[in-house]
């Protein structure tokens, strides 16, 4: 199921401000956006560095070592991107209940499964 299927997250947990269907945001990340911009251009930099390293013919275990505060960053990233999904898109489907609480905890539920995979 795609986010499109499941339906968009508007609206605060109390189900309000929903939007027409197209329109994007505010979602649980929006009131974050800046911070989270910002820890993404540090992570495009990470990753900038180590095509750098390659470059450079830098020694494959400090290479390795980079990949994997990269990895972690993202994945840092991931996690709370999710608890803000959780916080904000399944709350407010948790108060509207029906199909769309469904909806919505399986499409976290499957956002989980492919964190966990990686």
């Amino acid at each position: 199921m795609t986010t499109t299927e499941a339906g968009a997250c508007h609206g605060d947990a109390t189900g309000g401000g929903t939007a027409e269907p197209g329109h994007h945001g505010p979602y649980g990340y929006s009131d974050q956006k800046d911070q989270h911009l910002k820890r993404l251009r540090r992570i495009e930099g990470q990753i900038r560095g180590l095509q750098r390293m390659v470059e450079e013919d830098v020694y494959c275990i400090d290479i390795l070592t980079q990949v994997s505060a990269s990895t972690k960053a993202l994945q840092s990233f991931a996690l709370q991107l999710l608890q803000e999904h959780l916080r904000h898109c399944v709350a407010a489907a948790a108060v509207k209940g029906g199909e769309e609480i469904d909806a919505k905890v399986a499409e976290a539920s499957a956002a989980i499964a492919r964190l966990l995979r990686t």
